[in-house]
């Protein structure tokens, strides 16, 4: 079993206080992190888990890949409203290793504080919880922005027995943290990332006799979508466009939206050609999945293997005149999830729940018979139920948020029902979709005066989810963002000094929040 000691960043998050007196807050650093479950090795039978994670792959982006129809789709189920609560990697990498909302593993952006890989608490995951029950566990692939430098000083985060990790996620000319020595790996075909990714997950599944949990984390679709020299020319299907894409009129959208100028025929031509060549790269993928697979069925575990396919988060191809992601839209918040699981039985191919990227590691431990220690609480729910068929209730809704970081996004929280999505903005700005009569969502009912109690019922509503608000919300009473600054500047200064990490990163104070009233 891996075993690293370290601060626990999120002991040291709670000890920095959120009072004037920093320095005296900051002196609490030296807590110890909560403690590892404790449970006896599993027996042989144990269900096994595979856990893809895509980067940046939208849910309609399944297209070509055969292997995962033929092998998952056809013998699984297809949750057509799968989401992520904070459209994001960073963020959305931590929710799926501890079933936690943004607000509570604090990984909210891709940049400090409140963000990257020093800002993740990491003695609490899927992969410490498994390891500590006995589990073979292995990453291969992406784990969180920010892991470069620690990467390079050798840390592995703890729970993981095999560890293969990009210290930047790329195709070609790359490097592996591989158990703690870093391995450099150029432009032959052989060093196709994928390929070398898949490679070592099957090889790991087929070397180690008990129950497996594998997190294959290809640097696929992400730009720059570098495909595998043998998938370089292939066809690939024609983007469709909705009545969203380069969307004519926005005077109704945010002004982060609305300050957008329609797009020029050289950045369309640029998106087609990424979307292109994003659906070449996943077709290394499908193979890597097909290996995998293999590995599974050569060593008795296919029938026990739960096995999860999914994305980090969605990407805009010009909705709205936006082609990145962070944005509340559909197109950023949807993503593929497939998940079979021969136990079970006959599985319903579709499943329409409302299920988020929150509900994947409590799926993941309900499987493995797993349960993490006393008092952690996850923000989502097993999947179990919903594939068994005996599932009596469920969520109506959940929360989208988001902390304004690199790019132009202003913080916000979000709403999103079976119906609609709502979502208000530091900024004051709200928007409000019917997504059964508006799907593209191009009609902003936030201001119609029609759609008052609507919105006041969904504003309510947000308020019970969203809480606390995202650091350095002020809420219309005041500013917030100078505090914020000043605490994470101090607390960082502190964490240097007090508790300076074998990573070289640092903790930080968690800064001043207002909550909803």
């Amino acid at each position: 079993m891996a075993a690293t000691n370290r601060i626990g960043r999120g002991a040291v998050r709670r000890l920095l206080g959120l009072t004037g007196a920093i320095v005296g807050a900051a002196l609490a650093l030296f807590a110890a992190t909560a403690p590892a479950a404790q449970a006896a090795p599993p027996a042989p039978e144990h269900a096994s888990v595979v856990l893809v994670i895509t980067d940046d792959q939208r849910a309609d982006a399944l297209g070509g890949m055969r292997i995962l129809r033929q092998d998952l789709i056809e013998g699984g189920t297809v949750f057509t409203d799968a989401f992520v609560s904070n459209p994001l990697c960073c963020p959305s990498r931590a929710s799926i290793l501890t079933g936690q909302y943004a607000h509570s593993t604090q990984v909210y952006r891709q940049i400090p504080p409140f963000g990257r890989f020093e800002w993740f608490d990491d003695s609490a995951t899927l992969a410490t919880w498994l390891d500590d029950a006995g589990y073979a566990t292995g990453l291969f692939g992406k784990y969180l922005d920010g892991y470069q430098h620690p990467a390079l000083l050798g840390y592995i985060p703890p729970g993981w027995d095999a560890w293969y990790a990009f210290v930047r996620s790329t195709y070609y000319d790359y490097k592996l943290s591989e158990n703690g020595s870093i391995h450099t790996y150029g432009r032959s075909p052989d060093d196709y990332s994928t390929d070398r990714l898949a490679s070592l997950a099957s090889a790991f599944i087929r070397r180690e006799p008990g129950p497996v949990f594998v997190t294959f984390a290809p640097a696929a679709p992400h730009a720059p979508a570098i495909p595998a020299d043998r998938h370089a020319d292939m066809p690939v299907p024609i983007p469709t466009r909705n009545a969203n894409f380069n969307e004519a009129d926005v005077d109704d959208k945010p002004e982060y939206i609305s300050s957008l100028s329609v797009l020029d025929p050289d950045q369309i031509d640029d998106i087609d050609r990424l979307t292109a060549d994003q659906h070449r790269t996943m077709r290394a993928v499908d193979e890597g999945i097909g290996r995998i697979i293999d590995a599974l069925s050569d060593t008795g575990r296919l029938r026990d293997t739960l096995f999860v396919y999914t994305s980090d988060n969605g990407l805009l191809r010009g909705e709205h005149r936006w082609a990145k992601k962070e944005v509340p839209y559909e197109e950023a918040i949807r993503v593929p999830l497939v998940v079979r699981y021969d136990r079970l039985g006959d599985l319903p191919a579709v499943s329409e729940r409302l299920v988020v990227n929150i509900d994947i590691a409590p799926t993941i431990l309900d499987a493995a018979g797993v349960h993490p220690p006393a008092p952690w609480r996850f923000d989502g729910r097993s999947l179990l139920p919903v594939l068994r068929g005996t599932a009596t209730a469920w969520r109506s809704d959940f929360l989208l948020e988001h902390m304004r970081g690199t790019n132009e996004v202003p913080t916000y929280c979000g709403i999103r029902t079976e119906r609609f999505v709502f979502v208000e903005y530091d900024t004051g700005e709200r928007e409000l979709y019917d997504l059964f009569a508006d799907p593209q969502q191009l009609r902003n009912l936030a201001d119609d005066p029609a759609a008052g109690q609507l919105t006041d019922s969904l504003h309510r509503r947000l308020l019970e989810l969203c809480r606390p608000l995202p650091p350095g919300w002020d809420n219309g009473r005041g500013t917030v963002s100078t505090l914020l600054v000043s605490f994470a500047a101090l607390a960082a200064l502190a964490g240097v000094a007090i508790a300076q990490r074998r990573t070289a990163s640092t903790a930080g104070a968690e800064p001043a929040r207002r909550y909803p009233v």
